[in-house]
């Protein structure tokens, strides 16, 4: 079970929007792009501020980036916007903002530098194992249980508590290691998944 399965629910409901979008001349990259930036500038804001308070950005700007990244699919798939270019820049732009939303909790204690690195490593690994069956003829795996919408919901909660307590208990420094765990979980079930298809 994967937070990605209720994407189909979510995109019905940003229909109306992206078909005004849409009209308005609005293109998946921009929206891409621009989802992009906002995430890598997050980041280094909460970089170099480090104030607990901030953190409270961290939720709101997952489930808004979460939306945007429904609404340039919807875009490329439902109004003839689909491109190589924009397959390179969802994929590539994905990995980077995950990266940057992540990393400022490597400055939060229990947290950790080591681990958090860790953590992206194997979050880009899932998104790789997912596109590598896309790039050879099957399709583009979202298998978890730890996909990218799953990430965005731990590391959302986790902003939020930072930002309501000021720091987090020191147990959940284990979390780290299980994160770790589940994420090679599931670039191993995103490679059977590919495997498995005729």
């Amino acid at each position: 079970m994967s937070v990605y399965q209720l994407k189909s629910r979510f995109q019905t409901t940003l229909r109306p929007l992206v078909n005004r979008l849409a009209a308005a001349g609005v293109t998946a990259n921009q929206v891409t792009l621009a989802a992009a930036a906002v995430s890598i500038m997050l980041g280094v804001f909460l970089f170099l501020r480090q104030d607990a308070r901030w953190f409270v950005l961290v939720p709101i700007w997952f489930f808004l980036r979460m939306a945007l990244n429904a609404i340039d699919g919807m875009l490329a798939r439902e109004h003839g916007q689909k491109s190589l270019l924009g397959a390179y820049l969802n994929e590539m732009t994905d990995v980077v903002s995950d990266a940057a939303l992540y990393l400022p909790f490597a400055f939060v204690a229990p947290f950790s530098l080591g681990w958090i690195a860790a953590i992206v490593f194997l979050a880009t690994l899932t998104e790789f194992a997912g596109v590598t069956g896309a790039a050879n003829g099957r399709t583009r795996r979202y298998d978890g249980p730890m996909g990218k919408s799953d990430r965005a919901v731990v590391f959302g909660v986790l902003g939020a508590w930072v930002s309501v307590a000021g720091m987090l208990p020191g147990w959940l420094f284990w979390l780290q290691p299980l994160l770790c765990i589940v994420l090679i979980l599931t670039v191993v079930n995103r490679i059977r998944g590919g495997l498995a298809e005729t």
